[in-house]
């Protein structure tokens, strides 16, 4: 075979924000339902650091009934005015070029979150059009592009204001993207979210296509903040919160945190110039050094820790706390286009000894909670030790074993592979003899579950643990519960929840998803949960000898299985994992070359605790209000649509 040659006429130069529409993933992580709301996040953090420069104190994101969105805040405006390096209006470049802003110019702002993103120029490029309005300097300016950021209408001015902003109308282009239906709950979060981190501004959310609106102010911040995720909670102390200005780096810190019995969770979350930061980084590090410093120092003094130091695990048991940090664009690094994690070294030691310093402080003069904290800590290293005690001898004999009861149903992988094995946790028996035969024996196990779950919101421990389905779990994943939870313990990479796609199916999700949450947390923040999706239908016919067959997850996709099918074809509409036999269930919903699998993440902590305490708390008439509200039964296939 004659090598091909390969030339300098065979590299492609992508021009302007062709790259971004040729691979949509690299910019906004996605071209899922995530995906869609990066473009509004991109275009709201202008908006934000606009108001975290003292310019503007509203943002209002409206959702329309064609499918667009509008962000409108109360900042300078972009600039209008020709650049001299390029010949074109500021507001032009911003919107067609990946990194161009005034971000990059500390004089313009102190800090921002969008820094690190390539902002309003992919939303741009990844919409239908894109309508962008400046009130600047008492006149009213437009422009618009079209295709995926083609300039149509070059800048023009329309008349005369005395208003000052910028307003953003775009259409999310369904050639890009799996979904481009806006979700209202999950941008109201985002609003929410921001509201509290930006105290004094107020978030409104106006959706035309439902009627709903709602306004977003919280004079107190990160300690409202706190106080609404924990209320359903035993605090152990009221909220506090420290704040402070470095004098070296000009970093701004605020931090609020909160102790709560019965709560075996460490619950940490941190921001960079009001942007998430999922995956933590310097900041978070320092702030878990820094306040395990504290305590043990405090304890030490009061000669209550024997020799024996509080490790950071027993401090941060039952905490909740909120780190947001606010960083000069000098400074600013983060790793990976979404700024999921802060790089910045010098945050870790700012926050490490504004927290230190500050907690200390509390400590010291608010003894009687100093002792309260001090004796949850303690009470969670002795839990901690046990459980390791008991873990070790639980190894060497089965005396353990025969203190609760263990279903038999599991069927193991072979591997001791751990990382590579997963674990299908499959609703009823018939289902889970089908999944033992089309598994992969060596790094795939079983355990069919019998009947539905227990809801473990708000039981006992005992309860909880003389519960077979609930037992067999914790001894199968391995790693123990609650505070003696270790993740490096765990016998499965993947975690796999396969049910059936119906009321029932999502119920056993519910509740398998309540118990992770609870008691073995860290598997869905490690991303080590998952939820299978099975398909729905699969149409075939047998043309001689030959069968041919597609599967198809949504309504739009059996359509298209009926066109590659042909003519005389049949349908099987599958109403439970029961009705599929070995092979069909491997090939579409268990083998990792052709299964979609939906990764379970903790996005939105306020939203979350919400959901949990509605659907799974003791109140049955708020759990009904909300599913009359909220679910439409008719409608099961749109959810699979937005996560294939």
């Amino acid at each position: 075979m004659a090598e091909k040659k390969y030339t300098a006429n065979d590299i492609h130069i992508l021009q302007g924000l062709e790259g971004v529409r040729k691979r949509p993933a690299m910019y906004i992580g996605s071209s899922n339902v995530q995906g869609l709301h990066h473009l509004v996040w991109e275009v709201v953090d202008n908006a934000v650091d606009e108001a975290l420069s003292g310019y503007g104190k509203n943002i209002t994101v409206t959702l329309y009934k064609d499918g667009s969105c509008s962000v409108l805040d109360e900042g300078r405006g972009i600039p209008v005015d020709i650049n001299k390096e390029t010949g074109r209006p500021g507001v032009e470049i911003v919107f067609t070029e990946l990194h161009a802003g005034g971000k990059f110019n500390s004089a313009v702002y102190k800090s921002a979150g969008g820094l690190h993103g390539v902002g309003a120029s992919v939303t741009n490029a990844l919409s239908e059009w894109c309508d962008v309005t400046v009130y600047q300097n008492g006149g009213v300016y437009h422009l618009r592009f079209e295709d995926g950021g083609k300039l149509v209408t070059p800048l023009e001015r329309l008349g005369d204001t005395k208003k000052h902003g910028t307003l953003v109308r775009f259409k999310p282009d369904a050639r890009i993207f799996s979904t481009v239906d806006f979700k209202y709950d999950t941008i109201a979060s985002h609003l929410r979210e921001s509201a509290f981190l930006m105290k004094g501004v107020r978030f409104i959310i106006n959706d035309e296509r439902s009627g709903e609106k709602q306004e977003f102010f919280y004079q107190d911040g990160l300690v409202e903040y706190i106080s609404i995720l924990n209320e359903e909670k035993k605090p152990i102390i009221d909220v506090v919160s420290f704040s402070e200005i470095d004098s070296i780096t000009n970093i701004e810190t605020e931090i609020a945190l909160q102790y709560c019995y019965e709560d075996y969770n460490e619950t940490v979350y941190s921001y960079v110039n009001n942007v998430k930061t999922s995956d933590g980084g310097t900041h978070e590090s320092g702030f878990r050094t820094g306040i395990t410093r504290a305590v043990n120092d405090f304890a030490e003094a009061q000669g209550l820790l024997k020799g024996k130091k509080l490790e950071g695990s027993d401090i941060r048991e039952g905490l909740t706390a909120i780190v947001s940090l606010k960083i000069p664009e000098e400074l600013l690094e983060f790793e990976g286009q979404t700024k999921g994690k802060l790089g910045t070294p010098v945050a870790n030691s700012v926050v490490s000894n504004l927290i230190y310093n500050k907690f200390t402080y509390y400590l010291t003069e608010n003894k009687e909670n100093a002792m309260k904290i001090i004796k949850k800590c303690m009470d969670s290293q002795q839990a901690r030790i046990a459980a390791r005690k008991a873990k070790d001898e639980a190894r060497s004999s089965k005396k353990a074993k025969q203190e609760v009861i263990l279903s038999d149903k599991l069927t193991p992988a072979q591997s001791k592979d751990y990382l590579k094995n997963e674990l299908f946790i499959v609703e009823g028996d018939s289902a889970g003899g089908t999944a033992k035969k089309g598994r992969d024996r060596i790094h795939q196990a079983i355990l069919p579950l019998r009947g539905k779950p227990l809801n473990t919101d708000s039981i006992s421990l005992d309860k909880l643990l003389h519960n077979e389905e609930i037992a067999t779990i914790i001894n199968t994943v391995g790693a123990g519960f609650g505070q003696s939870f270790d993740i490096e313990d765990i016998h499965y990479g993947k975690i796999i929840i396969m049910t059936d796609a119906d009321t029932d199916g999502a119920h056993i999700q519910t509740l398998l998803l309540t118990f992770f949450y609870h008691y073995m947390r860290t598997l869905i923040t490690s991303g080590h949960i998952y939820i299978a999706v099975p398909p729905l239908y699969r149409v075939y016919k047998e043309d001689g000898k030959k069968l041919i067959q597609e599967y198809a997850w949504d309504d739009e996709g059996l359509e298209a299985a009926k066109k590659k099918v042909g003519g005389g074809y049949k349908i099987n509409r599958y109403k439970g994992l029961g009705e599929m036999d070995a092979i069909q269930l491997k090939e579409t919903t268990m083998d990792p070359r052709t299964r979609f699998l939906i990764q379970v993440d903790i996005n939105d902590p306020f939203l979350v605790e919400k959901r949990v305490k509605i659907l799974m708390g003791n109140d049955a008439s708020i759990r009904r209000k909300w599913v009359e509200e909220n679910v439409d039964f008719n409608k099961i296939d749109t959810f699979m649509k937005e996560v294939k």
